[in-house]
């Protein structure tokens, strides 16, 4: 299949890109959008209590002025407010209220919306549409910030807007400049490698031109899907996307060109290295981007939204990738043949790697000693995945410079830190009666008894008395680990034993969200991560028609896995003193290294089962392996991790930690698992490796890989 692939594209090469760019064109121009949320509460099945709060709301209060955003006023020198501020805070809102902001309700605030301390005075900003996902309210929230710039000019007052609306809009502004900040420099660290590989401009430049076209049709068919089934990407989805696509794209041209590459130092002609590289690198490039494409659908198994969207994104953009290395490069190769590595000669000789011919002879005589040695450096580092510890607060990942979280700051102050996003509890009677009095005073009550609570308020009935809300303000921040234990444990506890009799209680917000996001994680770590090692296992069977190798395979990779996450934990939770790291940490790790590393563990037996159905010694197999396939594992290996490591370079710590992780893990499969475990293990098991299939049994067909004539004078 994989040559018929081949010969096709390097055949007709220009029906090839023509069908490419027409199909980049065509999708741009239909593709609808990326849709996007910040609504926690879309992630979540509608059977956690979270979400049951919200639809109660919905139903029995669809009135409610819940604020979208606040505004914080204070004095510039941090003093009490004077009679004069509190007039000036006044005259302000109504000013910033009569603009009549599109999707803004009102602004508004009162003499009582000062702190105890007298240092904090508020205005809250109430949107037209409390549950509209739409861009309409941080832009009104941008709007409001420029418009209160002259009405604060003569005053003593200082203004900054935080809530959920405002945090939206500097969360995407800031998101805004690290996607062009990462994709500038994806795209310059591939291009600077590549040069350094190949010494070829060429070769430098078009693989990113050609990952390009597999960007804008991978960005177009992620819409149209997204659009059809309904999904919505997280805010974080474009940049991964883009260290993904290139990251992995990269590694399978390099797969590719380095066959490509020896194919022609054999003695081929240009096209026919090229068919023959298609050929022999196909299969395991194709099993490479399977592994990757199940794991990341694996993920619509997730509870969470944000997950289920991330899944089929990337498992898109990978399948893209790889039907642009089996069609699209080939087909632009076979226009340059060997003037694509020009200026460079090293095309036509076999240079000396004295590096990797070193490792091959290594890994062949000594493989007890190297395995033994690489899983004790993977134990030893995974020992920290032990103490690591899952950080549900959001905002903490944010700039610290953003106004929205200084804002915030200012207002814990002079308010209890809960202030800007309540807990919000709604009992209801369960046969549709109506509520009595007393009871709703005497649940307040032993609403504002349970520890960490700072005040809770009756601010509503329905119409027909059968559903109260309560709005509880906790002394913590809304998305503060406190916070979510809070609203999670005692709280609910104390809500739902308290509601009257007759009647259930339920608690929402998004500290009470955030809680039950917290035990959809804990599923997925349960079901995500088995169905997705095992689809992966799946495909490494099939692949080397062996039962043996995937099992220890994927042993090794658990064992990479283990050692990245702590890792990371020791570098930005203990050394850093954090108290804890991303909650989708582990489910990142776990996606990116096992799927992703998997790659280089497959090239590398793929070449070793190549070696050895040629009738080559063991030894001499694992050493001819290991020196053949080391320069194209390792300089892969560095392409790639270098584009995840590119995102330690935006102000979210999310995104650096994430970008730190992948990179560490991805380097550790391909220098100590991919060139040292997986062969050596492979090495010391000879034949049981490949049981029940024959993997090791010589084929008469199997023709000798160009420059492989040394090989038959070292064994005489």
């Amino acid at each position: 299949m994989f040559r018929r692939i081949g010969r096709f594209a390097v055949h007709r090469p220009w029906l090839t890109i023509a069908g490419w760019i027409v199909a980049a064109v065509a999708l741009t121009m239909l593709a609808p959008g990326l849709k996007s949320t910040t609504d926690e509460t879309e992630f979540l099945p509608s059977h956690y209590e979270s979400v049951q709060a919200g639809k109660l709301q919905e139903s029995a209060f669809p009135q409610t002025e819940q604020p979208s955003a606040i505004a914080v006023f204070q004095r510039g020198d941090g003093g009490k407010l004077t009679q004069a501020d509190r007039n000036d805070v006044i005259r302000i809102t109504k000013a910033l209220d009569d603009k009549h902001h599109k999707g803004i309700a009102k602004v508004v605030t009162t003499p009582q919306a000062v702190s105890p301390n007298g240092e904090i005075a508020l205005a809250n900003v109430i949107a037209v549409d409390r549950n509209s996902q739409d861009q309409t309210v941080p832009d009104a929230v941008k709007d409001l910030r420029s418009d209160a710039k002259p009405l604060l000019k003569d005053t003593q007052l200082s203004m900054g807007i935080t809530g959920q609306a405002a945090t939206s809009l500097d969360a995407k502004e800031s998101s805004g400049d690290t996607d062009a900040m990462i994709m500038s420099a994806t795209l310059l660290l591939i291009i600077i490698l590549l040069l350094a590989i190949f010494r070829s401009p060429l070769i430098a430049l078009l693989p990113v031109l050609i990952i390009g076209v597999a960007f804008s049709v991978a960005m177009s068919l992620i819409g149209i899907v997204a659009h059809a089934g309904g999904l919505k990407a997280d805010t974080t989805i474009a940049p991964i996307l883009i260290v993904v696509l290139f990251g992995v794209g990269t590694d399978y041209i390099l797969f590719l060109l380095f066959r490509y590459r020896e194919e022609l130092r054999g003695g081929e002609q240009p096209k026919n290295a090229l068919v023959g590289a298609v050929t022999r690198v196909g299969e395991t490039i194709a099993s490479a981007a399977g592994a990757v494409i199940v794991a990341f659908v694996a993920l619509l198994l997730s509870t969470m939204g944000m997950m289920r969207a991330m899944g089929p994104s990337l498992a898109i953009a990978v399948a893209v990738a790889l039907v642009a290395a089996l069609t699209l490069v080939p087909a632009v190769f076979s226009l340059l043949g060997t003037k694509a590595f020009w200026p460079s000669k090293s095309w036509q000789k076999k240079p000396r790697n004295r590096f990797a011919d070193g490792l091959g002879r290594a890994v062949a005589h000594r493989p007890g000693v190297i395995a033994a040695g690489s899983a004790v450096v993977l134990a030893a580092l995974a020992v920290g995945t032990f103490s690591f510890k899952p950080e549900f607060d959001t905002d903490s990942q944010l700039p610290q410079k953003l106004e929205s979280v200084q804002a915030m700051k200012d207002l814990q102050r002079g308010f209890s830190a809960g202030q800007s996003d309540p807990a919000m509890i709604y009992v209801e009677s369960r046969n549709g009666t109506a509520l009595r009095a007393g009871d709703l005073d005497a649940y307040k009550a032993k609403l504002e008894k349970v520890d960490g609570v700072g005040s809770a308020a009756l601010t509503s009935t329905s119409p027909d008395k059968s559903v109260a809300q309560y709005t509880v303000v906790l002394k913590y921040r809304p998305t503060e680990d406190k916070a979510i234990e809070l609203a999670g444990g005692p709280l609910r506890d104390a809500a739902h034993a308290a509601a009257p009799e007759g009647a259930r209680a339920v608690v929402g917000g998004t500290s009470a969200v955030l809680s039950d996001v917290e035990k959809a994680v804990d599923h997925d770590y349960k079901v995500v991560f088995p169905v997705a090692g095992l689809a992966i296992m799946i495909i490494l069977g099939l692949l080397l028609r062996s039962l043996v190798a995937p099992l220890y395979l994927m042993a090794a990779v658990a064992l990479g896995f283990g050692a990245t996450l702590g890792a990371t934990v020791w570098l930005f939770q203990d050394a850093q003193h954090k108290p804890g790291l991303l909650f989708m940490l582990p489910v990142v790790v776990y996606l990116f290294v096992v799927a992703i590393g998997t790659d280089y563990n497959i090239l590398m037996v793929a070449r070793l089962r190549e070696e050895v159905r040629r009738g080559v010694p063991a030894r001499e197999a694992i050493r001819t392996a290991v020196s053949r396939s080391a320069p194209t594992i390792s300089s892969a290996a560095v392409i790639l991790a270098g584009t995840f490591g590119v995102l330690m370079l935006a102000d979210n710590s999310m995104l650096q930690q994430m970008g730190f992780a992948v990179a560490f893990g991805i380097l550790l499969t391909a220098f100590v698992m991919a060139m040292l475990l997986v062969p050596t293990v492979t090495s010391l098991l000879g034949h049981k490796a490949w049981w029940p299939g024959h993997q090791d049994a010589p084929r008469a067909t199997e023709q000798p890989s160009p420059g492989d004539a040394p090989l038959e004078e070292a064994r005489h």
